[in-house]
């Protein structure tokens, strides 16, 4: 598993109910790394986050990690089986999360997850 996967898996089971749900592919062509990511459907909305920042927020780090790496990383995030699209929905909207807000605690900084993977934790 590769840095960029590692970092994405680290976050994406630390923000949902449901870790075992979460799968990562990763695809490498000409166009750089895809990360193709699916969460149990009752997760989707604690990934997209409100107006879609928190999937908005993973990319640009995602990108981060990738820049470390002389790689271009896109992130794709499937839409659950059984889910119902939203009205008005295209692909750049995401629509908002019906979960409430719940404070974070942050317990580790970035320079600890970085050094983490960095160290193959």
């Amino acid at each position: 598993m590769d840095q960029d996967q590692k970092f994405l898996e680290y976050v994406v089971k630390a923000l949902v109910d449901n870790p075992d749900d979460v799968k990562i592919t990763r695809v490498v062509d000409e166009m750089g790394v895809l990360l193709t990511l699916s969460v149990n459907k009752d997760d989707m909305g604690k990934v997209i986050g409100r107006s879609g920042q928190t999937a908005k927020a993973i990319r640009t780090v995602l990108r981060v990690v990738g820049m470390k790496n002389d790689a271009r990383v896109n992130l794709k995030i499937e839409e659950p089986e059984g889910s119902e699209p939203r009205e008005g929905r295209d692909e750049r909207s995401t629509g908002e999360s019906a979960a409430p807000a719940t404070p974070y605690v942050r317990d580790t900084t970035v320079d600890d997850v970085i050094n983490d993977l960095k160290n193959g934790k």
